[in-house]
Parts: structure tokens; sequence; C-alpha cells
């Protein structure tokens, strides 16, 4: 059994029960088509019901979406793992992640050991998470309470970028910090949004393909004063 210490005191349990229940939910999501092992690995690993409000976490290994702080929510297992598949996540590449929220997807992210720089836009949620991450394990390169549309031009290009939330266009500074042959991942659309991925062939060309309808919290713009 592990015990995760949280401001000097218990905060919960990782137990066998937790973990058998996140081989189901591996199990749940490789029937919808996740194929990459490492991304499987990293959810049959990564703690979900930790990064879950007291009231959730009974509910935390099934494959659904549940609210967060700030009208958030932590995803659906099945959507981080989509998105996470898209990426193509090799060792060392370095990843932008738009939407840090509950630090779930920042979790899988660095359990593929990627090097993530992060921005929150929910102050709330960015301190909460900055000081979580690192108690269970999770140390992103960098987290930043900002406005995801104008990306992190200051560690651009990235290798990968990742946007956790229903974007209702694509960000332009977000393409030109991608590296040529990086990979965006973004759902774009309004009340439903279609999963995108944008692969950067040269200075001026993208490669588009489009994956189907996923929903999304809205991602907003501008920090808040």
């Amino acid at each position: 059994m592990r015990i995760f210490i949280y401001f000097g005191k218990i905060m919960r349990q990782d137990n066998p029960k937790h973990k058998g229940l996140r081989n189901q939910l591996v199990k749940t999501v490789k029937s919808k088509g996740i194929k990459d092992k490492n991304v499987l690995d990293a959810i049959s690993k990564i703690p979900r019901h930790l990064f879950m409000d007291s009231g959730f976490i009974d509910f935390a290994y099934q494959d659904k979406a549940f609210p967060i702080a700030a009208d958030q929510t932590i995803s659906q297992p099945y959507t981080v793992a989509f998105q996470t598949e898209l990426l193509q996540i090799e060792p060392k590449d370095k990843v932008l992640e738009i939407g840090t929220g509950s630090g779930y997807q920042t979790a899988v992210l660095v359990d593929l050991k990627a090097e993530v720089y992060s921005i929150e836009r929910q102050k709330e949620l960015f301190e909460k998470t900055k000081k979580f991450l690192p108690k269970v394990g999770y140390v992103a390169k960098k987290l930043k309470y900002g406005d995801g549309y104008k990306g992190w031009p200051e560690f651009a290009p990235f290798d990968k970028i990742i946007v956790t939330a229903g974007a209702p266009f694509v960000p332009k500074p977000l393409l030109s910090q991608l590296k040529i042959g990086g990979r965006l991942v973004i759902p774009v659309g309004d009340d439903v949004q279609v999963m995108t991925l944008f692969i950067r062939k040269s200075e001026k060309e993208f490669e588009k393909h489009e994956f189907g309808d996923f929903r999304f919290v809205p991602m907003l713009k501008e920090s808040a004063k």
C-alpha cells in the first residue's frame, strides 16, 4: 500500500484495490481502440483518484469525466488516452499543454518522459495543481498561470502541443510555436468539438486530420485579475 503525504498529513491511499480498478479501466480504454502500450501503461500506473475531489473518488476509475474546482472537469480517461496517443510522445519531447486542470493529463505526459510546459487559465486550479503534482511525484518542467491562446513563446518551438479545452478556433500562436514535424492536438468547436490533429510539414504548411466529436469545457481567453 502506498500512502501519499500532502502538506504534512496523510492525503489518500493508493492500494491494491485501486490498482485492480485501474487494470479494469485499461481494458475499457483498450476496447475502445487505444493501442499505444506506453499510454496504456501510464493509465495503469497513475492514481486518478488522487486527482479528484473527495466526493467523486469512488467513481475515479469509471471511464467518465467528473467536475473539479473552478467549474472545470477532469477529462474522461479514454479522451486523455486518445489525445495522448495522437501526440506520439517520445522521451524528452518538449510538450506544451494548454489547460493543466487537475494535472491528470500532465501526469500522463510526465510518465511518458516528456518535458511538460503547462498553462492554466483558472487561478484556483493553477495554485492547487502546482503544489499537488510534485507531492505525488509528477513534476512538470514549468507551470504557468496565463492565457493559453498565446501559447508560451519564451520556450517555443515545441515538439508537441495538446489543448485540453474546447477551442472555438485554432489559435495562430499555437501553430507558430510548433516545430516543423511537430504535432498539435486540439478539440475545435463550440458546443461539440472535433478532435483535430495538425502536423507541421514546413514553415507555412500544415497537414490536418479530424477524428470525430468530443465534448470539452470551453477554452477561455485572458488571465483573470
